[in-house]
């Protein structure tokens, strides 16, 4: 493959990602912010509020600030990072003879051999 076909499937990535970043500073600049934005109160803790949004608890009066739409990141963010770590498990076994061998398996001990630290 020479040089000029390589660049040739190079640049449509580069236009789609030209195009995102104009997409997004255009968004960012038409963006208002409030000059005095607003904070949570001093007393106020996000990660209990979290919880209590979590175990539904907000009806008893124990939740200071509405934690809902912090709560959904965190579901979302959670289920990523399972994927993540299933796609870890599911890329770190391998096939033997037609069946799947863990990676750790092999790792941790002999796998049965003779000659092996078992005696």
């Amino acid at each position: 493959m020479s040089n000029d076909e390589s660049r040739g499937s190079k640049i449509a990535p580069a236009i789609a990602v030209g195009a995102l970043f104009a997409v997004l500073a255009a968004t960012v600049n038409a963006a208002a912010f409030d000059a005095e934005a607003a904070g949570f109160p001093a007393d106020a803790s996000v990660v209990h509020n979290i919880g209590y949004s979590l175990f539904n608890l907000g009806t008893y009066d124990v939740a200071t600030i509405g934690a809902e739409g912090f709560l959904a990141a965190f579901l979302i963010a959670a289920v990523a990072l399972d994927v993540a770590v299933d796609g870890a498990v599911y890329l770190a076994k391998r096939e033997e003879d037609g069946s799947i061998v863990s990676a750790v398996g092999q790792v941790l001990t002999d796998g049965g051999r003779d000659g092996g630290e078992r005696r």
